[in-house]
């Protein structure tokens, strides 16, 4: 039988997603000679000196911003500033501290009552971890043959002339992919997941999982993490439908790059940039407009269950794409819509870091280092995050309650969130036009304007929406 139960804690999270080396640097952790200047990136391999310490250092920062969870890409040791070719699996990277930045970390963030959640890397490692650079080294009498899927000898690593004669992700050289039907390397792998639960992190994002095509894994997986920690949160990295990895006895949610998808249609549109679109698996978002947008998430909510979609990873954009603003051509207006309907829609919201002063950047420059000088940042939108923010913590409605589209027509939206006595309507309007309404409340009300003094009362309101812009009326706060 299976466990359907998710982390409660998810339910109230709002992620921010960090890049950590180009998130925050702190003069504490020594640092290389050779480093990028900090800032822009020329999307290449250099690094530019983030560190944990960094983080921690700027924790009242996120707090002040309202996020109380923190997701990772990837810490452990690595040659590549992303860290997705991992060295190591069971030491965090010196470049960022060590482990004992990770556990200052881990302190902080939990004496603050925050959550954080690693990058786990398990299809595939890199030419530098241990028991591949045994084969590099040793050939047919290498003692891990079995752990890679070798095809002959020799290896051609580092000849790109050549495809890789040996099992890698996406044919990439610097990526061999682990044989999971080893028994040696399901061990390992597990022993890792549940190393650093024992450490003290609060769950795993699991990069490219859908890739290790043995569900049996996962559930050996969720069984071992679950056991250091029945609250660990897991969600996998599947750009589609996951609803095989989401039946109660693998994940508990996943990056829902389909919300992803919907938010584009909509609050973009034709106006999208395809240039970057294009470099992603979200190339064709769908129809813009309400109607569209209305029945793409009503499908989205009907898809998982309901467990799965109170803490799924809701995101605008992430470190393998362009960044929102980016595709909506600078458009400031889609991305506070975007974030107004993503803070008061169901499920855990994810800022990727920078969002919120107004960083951009297309698929190769989405990296960059944060501008920590806030005269580069954009004020009013950092302010209009955090009240998006506090919204969703001041209304339990945002967090447990139930979801109902009250309106949908041309590109006006209005959707009505609901726990007892608690509820909020929010009204968005993308067109370029002012837009007026009649709202079907039926026995709600009244609901006071959050952010203004108008009243919703019983039955059909007329209600006023300027150009790209949204409104939110509310019962109560908690």
């Amino acid at each position: 039988m299976t466990d359907p139960s998710t982390p409660e804690w998810a339910r109230d999270a709002v992620f921010y997603q960090i890049f950590p080396d180009r998130f925050a640097t702190s003069l504490s952790v020594p640092k290389a000679a050779n480093l990028e200047p900090w800032g822009p990136t020329n999307g290449g391999n250099g690094y530019q000196g983030g560190d944990l310490l960094g983080v921690v250092e700027r924790l009242d920062y996120l707090q002040d911003l309202g996020v109380n969870a923190l997701y990772f890409t990837p810490i452990f040791q690595s040659a590549c500033n992303h860290r997705y070719h991992t060295h190591d699996y069971e030491k965090v990277d010196p470049m960022l501290g060590g482990d004992a930045a990770l556990r200052r970390l881990l302190d902080e963030a939990h004496r603050r009552g925050m959550h954080v959640v690693l990058d786990g890397v398990f299809n595939h490692s890199s030419r530098g971890f241990f028991q591949f650079n045994d084969i590099l080294e040793n050939g047919t009498e290498s003692a891990y043959l079995d752990w890679f899927t070798v095809k002959d000898f020799p290896l051609y690593a580092y000849d790109h002339e050549r495809s890789p004669n040996y099992g890698a992700w996406w044919d990439l050289h610097a990526l061999p992919k682990f044989n999971i039907q080893t028994p040696a390397v399901r061990r390992f792998l597990l022993g890792v997941g549940r190393r650093w639960i024992d450490y003290g992190i609060d769950g795993w994002r699991l990069d490219v999982a859908n890739e290790i095509e043995d569900d049996d894994f996962w559930r050996e997986f969720r069984g071992v993490v679950r056991d250091g920690n029945p609250e660990a949160y897991i969600v996998g990295e599947v750009w589609l439908d996951s609803r095989r990895w989401l039946q109660g006895d693998m994940w508990d949610a996943v990056m829902n790059y389909l919300f992803t998808r919907a938010c584009i249609a909509f609050f973009i549109g034709d106006d999208v940039n395809r240039v970057d679109l294009d470099r992603t698996a979200l190339v064709n978002p769908g129809p813009p407009g309400a109607p569209a947008f209305a029945e793409a998430i009503g499908r989205l909510l009907g898809l998982y269950r309901p467990e799965s979609t109170a803490v799924m990873m809701n995101l605008l954009d992430s470190h393998d794409m362009a960044r929102f603003l980016t595709l909506a051509n600078g458009d400031k207006s889609a991305l506070r819509l975007a974030t107004l309907f993503q803070m008061t829609y169901p499920g855990a919201p994810c800022i990727f870091y920078g969002d919120e002063v107004g960083l951009d950047g297309g698929h190769d420059r989405t990296r960059v280092g944060f501008p920590w000088r806030n005269e580069a940042w954009d004020l009013d939108l950092l302010h209009d995050f955090q009240k998006m923010i506090a919204l969703r913590k001041a209304h339990p409605a945002l967090r447990r309650g139930t979801y109902e589209c009250l309106h949908a027509e041309g590109g006006t939206h209005v959707h009505l969130r609901r726990l007892d006595g608690d509820i909020v309507v929010v009204a968005m309007n993308t067109s370029k036009e002012t837009r007026v309404i009649d709202l079907p409340l039926g026995e709600v009300g009244p609901l006071a304007e959050v952010w203004g003094k108008d009243l919703l009362h019983d039955g059909a309101r007329t209600l006023k929406l300027d150009p790209r812009s949204g409104r939110v009326f509310a019962s109560r706060t908690s």
